[in-house]
């Protein structure tokens, strides 16, 4: 597996080269933004570890250049940005996965392996129900055949649920598969999202398939 590296601080670069190439990855390095968004979008890149604040083109920038044309790229944001406006801009932006600095080696090393993870034998590519249809690749989304737009954000919660139909699902267990790491457990950031994903998929005759369970979670109901 092929990783590109796009950090500017050489020591940081450095570090992170050398220990994912001790745990048998091929490792190469961009010092800015403009040199980052070039060796993303060729061919050979498996995940892009992605720094924020770079010179020349801004990381926000280049992630969305790389949400454009290869929107099935894993890329894990590592940044020392640390507000939570700022997670939820990366993450919306298409980020797979947010990390801030200081970072455990360990920690980053898990994330690559759980998102270089590839669909294998029957694991589908697309996913559908209740007149809702997501392909994982492209990812494209229609309602009864008709497109709709979805933030980053908003397409992981439905794939999520899309892969768990008819399942209770409880807010816990969504922040983790969807967010991928730990927020404040007072957060709304799951009833929040859930609304946004209501208000696009209810139509003029039915509401958005998504039910609430109170005290308990949230269930795509497929009929």
């Amino acid at each position: 597996m092929q990783i590109l590296v796009v950090e500017d601080e050489t020591a940081i670069a450095d570090f992170v080269q050398r220990g994912l190439e001790s745990e048998g990855y091929g490792v190469t390095c961009a010092y800015d933004g403009d040199e980052g968004e070039r060796r993303a979008l060729a061919k050979g890149v498996d995940l892009v570890v992605l720094d924020l604040m770079l010179p020349g083109k801004d990381g926000l920038s280049v992630l969305r250049s790389i949400r454009r044309e290869k929107p099935a790229l894993p890329v894990i944001v590592l940044t020392a940005r640390d507000a939570v406006d700022d997670k939820v801009a990366g993450l919306d932006s298409g980020a797979t996965d947010y990390m801030t600095k200081p970072f455990a080696f360990d920690e980053l090393t898990a994330r690559i392996r759980a998102h270089l993870r590839r669909p294998t034998n029957g694991e589908p590519t697309e996913l559908g129900a209740a007149g809702i249809h997501v392909d994982l690749l492209s990812r494209a989304v229609t309602l009864h055949g008709e497109a709709i737009h979805l933030s980053a954000r908003e397409f992981e919660l439905l794939a999520y649920f899309l892969r768990h139909p008819n399942q209770v699902l409880s807010r816990e267990q969504i922040l983790s598969a969807v967010w991928g790491y730990d927020f404040d457990p007072g957060t709304n950031v799951v009833e929040v999202y859930v609304g946004y994903l209501r208000r696009k998929l209810a139509t003029d005759r039915m509401p958005a398939p998504i039910e609430t369970l109170r005290s308990v979670g949230y269930r795509l109901a497929t009929g």
